[in-house]
C-alpha cells in the first residue's frame, strides 16, 4: 500500500520532487519509466538410470512442467539523481520434480514454491540515490528496466535501500546472467557458490552501495536472511542472522576489445547447524537433527564464500565467459542451491554472424562439487531443500552441458530452444544422465 501511495504522490503532486529543476533544460530526461515482461518455460526429461530415490531425488519417470512468470517495471524520477522502483509480479507452475533433484537446476525463472497455481507479489520495491564524487560529470544514462533516464555522474556512490535481489547487482555477466533471454540454468545465471541472502523467489531487503568509476566498481551490502532455509519470510533479527557481500570489478582492454573480471566476497550467519554437528546429534538419538533447513537455534555459524567472474568479447560475435566459486562447506545451505564448488564456462555468439540479428546461440559446460562435510551428510540420510537420495554412496561432481537457441521473431518476441545434458545429478554416480529439453517464449518491451 505504501508503493502505491508514493507512485500516487508522484504522479499527482506537481513539486521538484517529480520534476526536477534540470529537466526543463535536459529534455532527455524522463520522469517515469515503464517496462514489461512476460517468460513461459516448458521442460521435458525423459526416463533415466536411478537404482533408488530418496526424499530430493529427481524422478526417474517422464516429467513435463511449465512455468510462467510476468513483471512490471515501474520507475519514477524523484529529484537529481533520485528515483523510486516498484515491481509487481506474478509467478506460477512449477520445476520438473518440484524444483528437486539436482544442485545447477535448470530452470532459473522457478522458484521452490508449493502452489503451482500463479501468485501476485511485489518482486521489488526501493530507492535509489546517487551522489557525484569529485571530477564526474553527468552522463545521460537510457531508459530501461528499472531505471528510468536520467542524468548522472560517471563518478558515483549510489545507495539502494529496499527489496530487490542481490543477483541484480552482483555477479554480473554480459554473457551469462538473465534466464529471460540467456542460459537457463542456476550456476549459469549466478556463481552456484554464492549462497546469497534471499527468499524463496530471490528476493531480501537490503542495503547497498556502489562506488562507481569508468572503469572499475565496487559494491558493498548488508541484507536479511530467511527465517528458514529457502522460506518466504526475512528475519528481522537484524544482529543475529545477516548476509555480507562485497565485490569488485574492472573493466580492461585486450586487443582492441573491452572485457571484464570482479571479485566477490560473501559471508552469511544465519540459523543452519554444521554439517558435522547435525550427523553427530541424529547418531545420539535427536531424529531430526538432520532436517538442518528448519533450525531454530541463533547459534551464531557462518559461512563464507569467494567468486570470480570473467567475460571477454573475442570478435564482435563471439563472446567468452567464465565463473570459478567456492565456499567453506562446513555449514547449511540456507538461500540458494547445494552447491560447494563451481566451475562454469562457454561461449555466446550473436546472430548477426550469420545475418540473424537478435538472435543468439550460447554454448556451455558447469561442474559443481560439495564439501567432504556435506557429502557425508547426505550419505547419513541428510536433506536440505534441493537435493537428497537418501545415501550418497559413489560420489561424482554434478557436470552439465547446456547450449541453446534464441530466435528473435520480432523486437521485442524471442523464442528459444535449449538443451542440457546432467550427469551425475545430485553428485550421485548411481543415478543418470539425464537429458532435458526446454522450450523458451519470452516476451518485452
Amino acid at each position: 500500500m505504501k508503493v502505491l501511495l508514493l507512485f500516487i504522490l508522484c504522479n499527482f503532486v506537481s513539486s521538484g520532487y517529480c520534476s526536477p529543476p534540470d529537466s526543463l533544460n535536459k529534455v532527455a530526461q524522463s520522469r517515469w519509466s515503464f517496462h514489461f515482461q512476460t517468460t513461459v518455460i516448458d521442460q521435458y526429461h525423459g526416463k533415466f538410470h536411478a537404482p533408488y530415490s530418496g526424499q530430493n531425488s529427481l524422478q526417474d519417470t517422464v516429467e513435463n512442467d511449465m512455468s510462467l512468470t510476468a513483471t512490471i517495471f515501474l520507475g519514477c524520477r524523484l529529484w537529481k539523481y533520485a528515483a523510486f522502483y516498484v515491481n509487481p509480479e506474478i509467478s506460477g507452475g512449477k520445476g520438473i520434480s518440484g524444483t528437486t533433484g539436482i544442485a545447477g537446476f535448470p530452470n532459473g525463472e522457478i522458484y521452490r514454491v508449493g502452489n503451482p497455481a500463479p501468485g501476485a507479489y511485489i518482486a521489488r520495491g526501493y530507492f535509489e540515490q546517487s551522489f557525484a564524487l569529485p571530477g564526474s560529470k553527468d552522463t545521460l544514462i537510457s531508459d530501461n528496466a528499472n531505471q528510468v533516464s536520467q542524468y548522472l555522474p560517471n563518478k558515483r556512490i549510489t545507495v539502494n535501500i529496499g527489496k530487490f535481489c542481490l543477483a541484480d547487482y552482483y555477479d554480473f555477466n554480459t554473457y551469462s546472467h538473465d534466464a529471460l533471454t540467456q542460459f537457463m540454468n542456476w550456476c549459469l545465471m549466478d556463481n552456484g557458490a554464492w549462497d546469497y541472502s534471499a527468499n524463496t523467489r530471490g528476493y531480501t531487503y537490503a542495503a547497498l552501495v556502489q562506488i562507481i568509476e569508468p572503469k572499475w566498481y565496487t559494491y558493498l551490502s548488508y541484507a536479511l536472511e530467511p527465517v528458514y532455509a529457502n522460506g518466504a519470510y526475512m528475519d528481522t533479527h537484524f544482529d543475529k542472522v545477516f548476509g555480507l557481500n562485497f565485490e569488485s570489478g574492472y573493466k580492461f582492454k585486450a586487443g582492441g576489445n573491452f572485457g571484464s573480471i570482479s571479485l566477490l566476497v560473501y559471508m552469511n550467519q544465519n540459523r543452519a547447524p554444521y554439517y558435522e554437528q547435525a550427523i553427530a546429534d541424529y547418531n545420539a538419538g535427536i531424529l531430526n537433527a538432520l532436517h538442518i533447513d528448519s533450525a531454530s537455534a541463533y547459534n551464531g555459524n557462518k559461512k563464507y564464500g569467494i567468486g570470480l567472474n570473467f567475460s571477454y568479447p573475442l570478435s564482435n560475435y563471439i563472446g567468452l565467459f567464465l565463473r570459478a566459486g567456492w565456499n567453506d562447506g562446513k555449514t547449511g545451505i540456507w538461500d540458494f542451491t547445494e552447491v560447494d564448488q563451481t566451475f562454469s564456462g562457454g561461449l555466446s555468439l550473436d546472430g548477426a554472424w550469420w545475418k540473424r540479428k537478435g538472435d543468439n546461440f550460447g554454448l556451455a559446460y558447469i561442474a559443481n562439487g560439495i564439501s567432504k562435510e556435506h557429502q557425508d551428510f547426505e550419505n547419513t540420510g541428510g536433506y536440505q531443500f534441493i537435493i537428497g537420495d537418501g545415501i550418497l554412496p559413489h560420489y561424482a561432481y554434478e557436470q552439465i552441458l547446456e547450449t541453446y537457441y534464441q530466435f528473435r521473431f520480432f523486437e521485442h518476441f524471442y523464442f528459444a530452444l535449449d538443451y542440457q545434458h546432467v550427469a551425475n545429478p545430485a553428485y550421485n554416480a548411481d543415478r543418470g544422465p539425464v537429458d532435458i529439453g526446454s522450450v523458451r517464449v519470452h516476451l518485452e518491451f
